[in-house]
């Protein structure tokens, strides 16, 4: 297979939603209907577990809700998919976003009862930044719910993008029936069922065929009729060209619990979804196709397998191919590097692989060189550029409660924050360690994470920061004033960068004030402009 085949088979894309919509329950039988899994959410004794393929973590199974980025490939259809099923949690959001740089479309699914959430508003606007194209699920339709083009004015309405239905639901709750195929004209009948994947599907060739109204009954013919009709004067006819530039989202009706739609969904995404697109870098557009392979690390994960101690970094092929043990360019240290166990992954399992190509998301094992936003190459000298960075909104201390695990936790600490979950400040005296987070949650999954994996107790104390600010200048001499005067808001993050914490807006702007030849950077972003 030439390597532009490989490139179009490709379709790598993230699942979004606001927490408790199913996402992750969609990433999951999107499995099952291809092939990576035999049993929703079935574990090697046949039994069903209550947590997900894809929550592997200990405190999500725990918790019930993802907070880290998993990602798993899987072929449908002659296609390579590679999904990327990422934290609904707002207090994770970070993570979302920066995945959502490695990817080129998004599932967004949303729950029929409680419409367009928060988080899908925040998710959707970092979407539409990117022109990313967008396909809505709309899950749950087994239990009641809003109309469905109730859900539909509200989609246009709140997230600003034209919807097209592809698939029509037939009833809801206690009496849904199942949808109707518009893009395929057919019927699927809908049995709750959370393991089997088979289904029936009449072809209907002639929606006012009486066939209908004997599988459906009389009354919900006439219904489904009248609203298909509806559809078909209220919105256009589905138009590739526009979904793929990420004006209009094509739509699908479901139940992903009961394995329901999914079957439908995934095969129009194989049939309509992008191939692997470009990325902009700092010097230039790199395309898929360009010959020299090139790639950037969107995240990185400490004790993937906490039996091996295991840093892994998330690697997104931009363009040429990746080939095992062969020597790239890292272009912010400027070293070389090779790599003899490159990782595919199915959630929590790896498998060693020989060569990847663009659009695959491949786990190079780091020993601490990468930092999310890294650059791979195979020579040449660009980074590139759209990897967010977050400024702190919460500020707690990390308090030892076992000295005699002093090293542990400093090395735990150093670890996850080298996943770009939280930021940590150094304070004299005393080598005090602040954690920023934009949420309280990370607090929580870092104590639990730092207990679990490196075996360092600790708890935190809340501190009264408003906002940790980078300080950089020309004028040494001011700085020393600065330095000087603010003694007791200085630290340092990780780097050994200067960090100014202030306490209120009005003292921070009081420091802009008094000390104008100095850059008060409200995010870490700036640096990746020095490099």
């Amino acid at each position: 297979m030439t390597r532009k085949e490989e490139i179009e088979k490709r379709r790598t894309f993230g699942i979004i939603s606001h927490p408790d919509a199913g996402k992750t329950t969609l990433t999951e039988k999107l499995l099952l209907f291809g092939g990576a899994i035999q049993t929703a959410g079935a574990v090697k004794n046949n039994k069903i577990k209550k947590t997900a393929t894809s929550d592997f973590m200990e405190i999500e199974k725990q918790r019930g809700i993802s907070v880290a980025t998993s990602v798993m490939a899987f072929r449908f259809n002659d296609k390579q998919i590679n999904i990327l099923d990422t934290p609904g949690h707002k207090d994770f959001a970070e993570d979302t976003y920066r995945t959502l740089t490695a990817v080129d479309s998004v599932i967004m699914v949303i729950d029929c009862a409680n419409g367009v959430e928060e988080q899908t508003k925040n998710l959707m606007k970092v979407c539409r930044m990117r022109n990313t194209p967008v396909i809505v699920f709309i899950n749950k339709m087994d239990r009641d719910g809003k109309e469905a083009f109730d859900l539909l004015d509200e989609i246009e309405m709140t997230l600003g993008i034209k919807v097209c239905p592809l698939t029509w639901p037939i009833g809801m709750g206690d009496y849904f029936q199942g949808v109707y195929n518009i893009h395929k004209k057919n019927l699927a009948l809908f049995e709750a069922n959370k393991t089997k994947i088979s289904q029936d599907v009449v072809n209907i060739k002639d929606i006012n065929s009486s066939d209908i109204d004997e599988i459906i009954g009389e009354e919900s013919s006439a219904e489904l009729r009248e609203e298909l009709e509806m559809v078909d004067g209220v919105y256009d006819a589905f138009d590739h060209e526009k979904y793929l530039s990420g004006e209009v989202a094509p739509v699908f009706f479901g139940s992903a619990v009961n394995n329901f739609g999914v079957k439908e969904l995934l095969e129009a995404f194989c049939e309509i979804s992008p191939s692997p697109r470009g990325r902009e870098s700092d010097s230039k557009m790199v395309q898929p196709m360009d010959e020299k392979f090139s790639g950037f690390v969107f995240k990185i994960h400490a004790n993937l397998d906490p039996k091996h101690r295991d840093r892994i970094a998330f690697l997104r092929i931009v363009s040429g191919k990746f080939e095992r043990n062969k020597f790239y360019n890292h272009v912010r240290l400027n070293k070389k590097f090779k790599f003899s166990n490159p990782t595919s992954f199915m959630a929590s399992d790896k498998s060693v692989i020989e060569e990847a190509f663009p659009g695959d998301v491949i786990g190079l094992y780091d020993t601490g060189n990468f930092k999310i936003a890294d650059t791979l190459t195979e020579g040449e000298k660009f980074m590139y550029k759209g990897i967010p960075s977050f400024s702190p909104e919460l500020f707690q201390e990390l308090v030892n409660l076992d000295p005699m695990k002093s090293k542990q936790l400093d090395k735990g600490i150093r670890q996850l924050i080298d996943e770009g979950v939280a930021q940590l400040f150094i304070q004299q005296p005393g080598n005090r360690k602040i954690v920023g987070t934009v949420g309280q949650l990370q607090f929580e999954v870092i104590a639990y994470r730092l207990k679990h994996e490196y075996g360092a107790k600790c708890q935190f104390e809340a501190k009264n920061f408003h906002k940790a600010c980078w300080v950089t200048t020309d004028n040494n001499e001011q700085l020393q004033q600065f330095l000087r005067a603010k003694a007791n808001y200085i630290a340092h993050d990780k780097d050994e960068n200067i960090v100014f914490m202030a306490e209120t807006p009005f003292l921070l702007a009081n420091a802009e004030s008094d000390y104008p030849d100095i850059t008060f950077h409200k995010t870490s972003e700036f640096m990746l402009d020095k490099k």
